[in-house]
């Protein structure tokens, strides 16, 4: 009989990172035990530490070997879990992201509905009734794996993806909703836009949100988006952040 694993767990992954796993699932238990763990030993600075990158169910630390020796970084590792199980709970930031949905912005907004057996109107409120934790960044710069999307809203991915959509897409795919911060192509089936930007490289902090955090969306009207996109261009609009 095999014995379970105990978590979290210490593992190399090559000669110059390590990973440190606190479970075999992805749940919101887990993802607040990676984020009080990432932003401690991140708030360390420790010498020979590049990057401390979150993802569903673990931690990747990558550190340069010339300046910080395996057995010391594991030493760190292991006061840093310690004192990230003495802390009782995390900061919670609750980013409100305004969407217009449908229209242009949101071609497949119809389809979405149709597959789901609501109005249009019922696919807005439900999309944007609860906040959306993000589990990890990836895939582009800014984009976030959201959890929490209603099981009724899910949808298949478009049989032929789109080669262009615009940055600021919010779309559904499969079990899925996100928001896709750059012009790319895309297989999600597309509801709405954001004028705000998720990423932008000439922001002091170029990505809008960590891992962690939650995407709370706020249905706007077309003239609240061109408004918004406006601000947005002229550097006066502020993110309202709740915390």
């Amino acid at each position: 009989m095999e014995r379970p694993i105990a978590y979290p767990r210490i593992l190399t992954a090559g000669d110059a990172a390590v990973v440190v796993e606190f479970g075999n699932e992805i749940s919101p238990e887990i993802n607040a035990r990676i984020k009080t763990f990432h932003d401690i030993l991140k708030d360390k600075k420790i010498p020979g530490i590049m990057d401390v990158i979150p993802t569903f169910r673990s931690v990747l630390i990558n550190y340069e070997p010339a300046v910080l020796l395996y057995q010391d970084i594991v030493i760190s590792i292991k006061e840093t879990l310690q004192e990230s199980g003495n802390v009782s709970e995390t900061k919670k930031r609750i980013f409100r992201i305004p969407v217009c949905y449908g229209g242009i912005y949101g071609p497949d907004l119809k389809d979405v509905a149709e597959h789901a057996g609501m109005s249009e109107e019922e696919v807005i409120i439900c999309h944007s009734k609860e906040p959306y934790l993000i589990y990890m960044l990836g895939f582009l710069p800014g984009f976030a794996y959201l959890g929490g999307l209603d099981p009724k809203l899910a949808i298949p991915r478009l049989q032929q993806p789109r080669k262009r959509i615009e940055a600021g897409s919010v779309g559904i795919g499969g079990e899925q909703t996100g928001i896709y911060p750059l012009v790319s192509p895309a297989g999600w089936r597309l509801i709405g836009r954001t004028p705000i930007k998720p990423y932008d490289p000439d922001r002091k902090i170029p990505i809008l949100y960590e891992a962690g955090d939650y995407i709370q969306f706020d249905p706007i009207t077309k003239e609240e988006y061109e408004i918004i996109e406006k601000q947005v261009a002229e550097g006066t609009y502020q993110c309202q952040i709740i915390e």
